[in-house]
């Protein structure tokens, strides 16, 4: 039975066991692309997820999208799994940061990062159905991806290895365990590995729109009172030649009011928050979700035989769209450090390799999570001597090149 085909996931009992390098457990974006990533260079990978792969497949647009940034492009490509997209992304190659109120002009002191910035496009949006269209294939195609879904898995794990039990009836013998189940990751809780959570009272509202004029690849960063509300470039379609995907912040009451408004309605507000001056009428488009924003981060992110990555290690704020591409970055991290260790014929589980994957990740994510915090606090609220301090602050970021141009490449996570 071929373990790259979706007949070797089919529910009942299979029997056997298998020995792997690297068990994953959960399929998302950031379990799905290390994966592959791993597969790529020549390890042995099983990935386990509670749900069924194509059933993930939305087959209609429904608005989400996902701002990649160019070393999560790379990541991506290496991986085997941009070249699979079964839909055009849309580069993004200016930024406009401004800083506002609803239903007025934006302050005239601005940032705005553009092709003299960097050698290439600062990132790419990209459809989220087209994601995991490439993710599903490439977990597929790979070989060397082991795939269990719908599957569960039953973990022990010991000094000299850990072994999953499915609930198909498998047993996966492997020398590291992932967890990269998201925010509530129970092999987290299993470790006893203690989490600090950050609730912000606030939702993200998430949306498309189509607009009357092209956007030209510019994303825009228009900080309001209640939150930043991000207008960020996506490639049309037959239907809508002009489009965009639409993140908003807002109180967690105003969030679900203003998401279930009629479509007149709601695309009253999305104008008092962006305005028409450069892409003309807008109309909304798909469906409309309304996610709780916080912010959490575990204390560790390794024990025996065990990695977190992604959401199961840490959550930030939306404020700088860096939440997948902090997870792609621990999937960088941790491909570089086990692909090195396994060319070398070590163990890719060994304590040794697990601090170093800990002390290449958590400090620079818990910097990115206490700058995404303090945007937050600064840009957040309507006090007029924060407002002055920080319009003045993106004027003069705006005029100093090299610093500009040191933000846009950690953003592009280059």
């Amino acid at each position: 039975m071929n373990a790259n085909t979706p007949s070797s996931t089919a529910s009942g009992a299979i029997s056997g066991a298998i020995g792997v390098d690297v068990c994953i457990v959960g399929a998302g974006p950031v379990g799905a692309t290390l994966a592959c990533r791993l597969a790529a260079a020549g390890l042995q990978v099983a990935i386990i997820d509670r749900a069924a792969l194509p059933p993930m497949e939305h087959p209609a647009f429904d608005g989400r999208a996902y701002a990649i940034a160019a070393g999560s492009r790379r990541l991506l490509e290496e991986a085997g799994v941009w070249q699979r997209l079964p839909m055009e992304s849309c580069d993004i190659r200016e930024i406009r940061v401004t800083d506002g109120r609803p239903g007025r002009p934006p302050s005239r002191l601005f940032l705005e990062f553009g092709p003299d910035d960097a050698d290439q496009p600062f990132g790419a949006m990209i459809e989220a159905r087209a994601l995991r269209v490439a993710l599903n294939a490439s977990l597929y195609a790979t070989p060397g991806v082991h795939v269990f879904a719908p599957d569960e898995g039953t973990v022990t794990r010991r000094p000299e290895g850990a072994e999953i039990r499915t609930a198909s009836g498998r047993v996966i013998h492997a020398r590291l365990v992932v967890a990269a189940e998201g925010r509530r990751s129970p092999l987290r809780e299993q470790a006893r590995i203690a989490v600090t959570r950050l609730p912000y009272n606030q939702c993200g509202i998430v949306c498309a729109v189509a607009h009357e004029r092209p956007h030209g690849g510019r994303a825009l960063e228009h900080f309001l009172p209640a939150g930043p509300f991000a207008q960020l470039p996506m490639a049309g379609t037959a239907e809508y030649p002009n489009l965009s995907a639409l993140v908003w912040t807002e109180g967690e009451k105003v969030a679900h009011r203003l998401a279930e408004l009629p479509h007149e309605a709601f695309a009253h507000e999305i104008r008092r928050r962006m305005g028409d001056e450069w892409l003309g009428a807008v109309t909304p488009v798909g469906q409309r979700w309304v996610y709780p924003l916080s912010a959490q981060y575990a204390q560790r992110y390794t024990d025996v035989r065990l990695a977190l990555v992604g959401d199961a290690a840490h959550g930030i704020h939306p404020i700088a769209g860096q939440g997948l591409n902090l997870g792609f970055r621990d999937v960088i991290a941790m491909a570089d450090i086990l692909m090195d260790v396994h060319a070398r014929g070590g163990d890719v589980g060994a304590p040794d390799v697990l601090r170093a994957y800990q002390a290449r990740c958590r400090p620079a994510n818990m910097l990115m999570l206490a700058a995404t915090d303090a945007l937050e606090r600064l840009f957040g609220n309507d006090n007029p001597v924060l407002r002055l301090a920080r319009d003045v602050g993106l004027a003069a970021v705006n005029r100093i090149t090299p610093l500009r141009r040191s933000f846009a490449r950690h953003a592009m996570g280059l």
